[in-house]
């Protein structure tokens, strides 16, 4: 399963890939990446059900829109091989220049489409909007698992958990420039100039941010730990294969490891931002629907919060902020105590979460921001230490391909129905969070029972190793 192994450097020769480059380059290429993510997230629910499903009415507008953005995450299994295939045989600098190429050019085109209210393109815009989505899960499906080893494959002794935090805040980053931007706009423009054109230029100025990750990214050398296997001769011919042959278990549990972890942060971000902007009286949906030019089902409303697009925004916003500071506390912590450790206890405090979201969300506003800062620092804590333990579950030459289809397949059971089924939960209950509770707590069981089978990886060798 070995190949000729790619032209060596030298195995004598020093990393040339300084502490600064290395955090920048796994910090911006993810930063990019899933700012491009949350811009469509965030437009999936405030701009994309009336724009591209207008025929429909508010709440299959919405389910339509989810079931768009729920694409990505079918592609990023797809993306995972495909870039795990070329990071393990070619290397991990090119593949990550290449997923945040995809990635660039597939937002920035969603930045261009018409919507389906222009004559002539009520097929073709969703149908559209359904393939460039399906490019930015391919893209995000590679980026991440190169962007983990890019730190973890450079960090020194002892520092990997730590290391390993860096490309983990790319997802509060990308998030806050993400929203903020949607929110200054928001604020700014009118809402018929936001829905006609202000859309447009989160998608279109992500141009900018794809530019300076390329730029840092170039700069970049091989890893010391890739190199390796290349001087040994053990790059290998077919990494997908290999890997589910001497991995498959690791497979399994690093798929489940993440499953809490996807489904928290979907819920915390495109469900509430759904759930906390819904009207919450028929009175207030029906003048909404009149205000919109749109008539109304009283049967088919579902109770929200009723908070104004902008405050819960900010709201959210404010909640990111304790996401990337316990995302840099997780590192410490994965490093003194262990990852599994570390983990199994943030799982313990997401099943108790999951009972708390009624009376959270009953609270008024004191009680839907402390909602809101629990679950971001539950969710700093569980996904800062992913970084490390993933990737350290595979071997060297299969860890790109290991790490990224755990990664990613996961996010086919957390993420992608997240949203999808929490809303289905919420307007089954006639408005109630409980069952949307009672499903995070029950990810993160699954999550526990996937922990308790796992073996620390703290002490493991990192380098050279291969299967």
């Amino acid at each position: 399963m070995s190949s000729a192994a790619p032209a060596s450097t030298g195995a004598s020769k020093a990393p040339v890939n300084s502490r600064g480059r290395v955090i920048v380059a796994s910090l911006i290429g993810t930063s990019v990446e899933f700012y491009d993510f949350y811009v469509y997230a965030t437009a999936a629910v405030l701009v994309f059900p009336a724009l591209f499903f207008p025929g429909a009415d508010a709440a299959t507008a919405l389910l339509s829109s989810f079931a768009v953005f729920g694409v990505a995450f079918i592609a990023r299994p797809l993306g995972s091989i495909v870039f795990g295939h070329f990071g393990d045989k070619f290397g991990r600098k090119g593949t990550l220049v290449a997923s945040l190429l995809t990635m660039g050019i597939a937002t920035f085109l969603i930045g261009c489409l018409p919507t389906a209210q222009v004559s002539g393109w009520s097929f073709w815009a969703p149908a559209l909007l359904v393939v460039l989505r399906f490019a930015q899960g391919l893209a995000l499906g590679g980026e991440w698992s190169g962007a983990a080893l890019l730190a973890t494959e450079n960090a020194p002794a002892n520092k990997r958990a730590i290391y390993g935090t860096f490309p983990q805040l790319g997802a509060p980053i990308g998030f806050i420039i993400a929203n903020s931007l949607f929110l200054v706009l928001s604020m700014n423009l009118s809402n018929e100039a936001f829905m006609s054109w202000g859309w447009r230029v989160p998608f279109l100025g992500s141009a900018v941010m794809v530019i300076i990750g390329l730029y840092v990214r170039l700069k970049l050398v091989e890893t010391p730990a890739f190199q390796k296997v290349v001087d040994k001769g053990e790059v290998t011919k077919l990494p997908l294969g290999r890997v589910f042959k001497s991995s498959w278990r690791q497979l399994i549990l690093g798929t489940f490891i993440m499953l809490a972890t996807y489904v928290l942060f979907y819920l915390m971000t495109t469900f509430t931002l759904s759930y906390g902007t819904a009207a919450k009286t028929v009175d207030d949906a029906a003048a909404a629907a009149a205000a919109a030019g749109k008539d109304f089902d009283p049967s088919a409303f579902t109770a929200g919060l009723g908070y104004a697009r902008n405050d819960f925004l900010l709201m959210l916003i404010i909640g990111v902020v304790f996401f990337g500071i316990f995302t840099m506390v997780a590192g410490p912590l994965a490093e003194k105590f262990g990852r599994r450790k570390t983990l199994i206890w943030v799982s313990l405090g997401i099943v108790g979460f999951g009972f708390l979201w009624v009376p959270l969300f009953g609270g008024g506003f004191a009680g839907t921001m402390l909602h809101l800062i629990i679950g971001f620092t539950l969710m700093g804590l569980t996904f800062g230490p992913m970084g490390a333990m993933l990737p350290e579950l595979f071997p060297t030459n299969v860890r790109y391909t290991g790490s990224a289809v755990a990664y990613n397949f996961s996010s086919i059971l957390g993420a992608s129905v997240a949203p999808f089924i929490a809303v289905a939960l919420w307007q089954a209950a006639d408005g109630s969070t409980f069952l949307v509770g009672m499903y995070l707590s029950g990810a993160a069981v699954v999550t526990l029972i996937s922990l308790f089978l796992t073996k620390e990886t703290k002490d493991m060798d990192y380098e050279g190793l291969s299967s």
